[in-house]
């Protein structure tokens, strides 16, 4: 039988206008300190997020967005956060703003393959 490894995962958001707190679920950050895995999953939609909100710059969101990315691959790609331990990376990047790019509240769970729980929160919250 396979191992249940604790994991803890937040949603990413898009907030356009942070005093409506009206958002956009556009990608999720998973961590499982079993594994030592962190890594996120994003989609911007041009259409959907136009329609959400006609002012965003689709090329700022996705410069915020790859900085997870390389944030989660660590490495000196991921600049002066990118060098933490994975939990401190997880931490840092779901830590409480106001800013256009957002998490949830964390959330955790069990699973036996992160990559597969990151794939399946992926197409259950964002697409």
């Amino acid at each position: 039988m396979p191992e249940n490894l604790l994991f803890e995962y937040a949603v990413i958001r898009v907030v356009p206008r942070v005093e409506r707190e009206e958002f956009l679920n556009v990608g999720v950050i998973l961590y499982c300190s079993a594994r030592g895995f962190l890594q996120t999953r994003y989609l911007l939609d041009p259409q959907r997020l136009a329609a959400f909100s006609a002012t965003l710059d689709l090329d700022e969101l996705t410069h915020r967005l790859q900085a997870f990315e390389r944030i989660c691959a660590g490495r000196q790609t991921g600049g002066p956060i990118g060098q933490l331990a994975t939990a401190a990376r997880f931490r840092w990047l779901t830590a409480a703003r106001s800013t256009i790019v957002q998490t949830s509240p964390v959330h955790p769970g069990l699973c036996t393959d992160p990559d597969q729980t990151l794939e399946r929160l992926f197409e259950k919250l964002v697409k």
